[in-house]
């Protein structure tokens, strides 16, 4: 495959679609969401990842696996979760069988926040796809979302 290959080409042009409609998306919550509720998307995401946490086996995730969730560093994710629990969003405590581990906890006001903001999300959310479905270059991938065959 050469850099003028039209397949090579053709999954360029379908990447860069793809990160253009990430971006909106994103973009079009992080206005929603700061401007309703003072959470950046990567705090209503962080929030949205812990807050679906449960007791038991498996049921709390190291911070490693929610840096995984919300896509970033584990030294970012400190940072984030430092940032929420300064505002009382969330707590952190060591975990019982390895006191290596450090657990992280939403709130009462962090779980009440979310509630909050959730529907807000939720609308932006649809907000950003509708306005993205009238792009021919990025109605395929918004119906993909949807759950559309594409093409059909």
């Amino acid at each position: 495959m050469t850099a003028t290959d039209p397949a090579l080409t053709a999954l360029a042009q379908r990447w860069c679609a793809l990160s253009l409609l990430h971006g909106r998306i994103e973009s079009h919550i992080e206005r929603a969401l700061e401007s309703g509720h003072g959470l950046s998307a990567r705090e209503y995401s962080l929030l949205d990842v812990l807050s679906r946490q449960h007791d038991g086996p498996g049921g709390h995730l190291q911070m490693k696996q929610v840096a995984d969730a919300v896509v970033l560093s584990q030294s970012a994710t400190t940072r984030l979760v430092t940032r929420l629990e300064d505002r009382g969003l969330l707590t952190r405590y060591l975990c019982a069988t390895d006191r290596r581990g450090i657990y992280t906890d939403v709130t009462e006001s962090g779980q009440k926040l979310l509630a909050e903001a959730r529907p807000t999300n939720d609308r932006a959310l649809r907000e950003a796809l509708d306005e993205a479905a009238k792009n021919p270059e990025l109605a395929p991938l918004v119906q993909v979302l949807e759950g559309e065959t594409v093409g059909a």
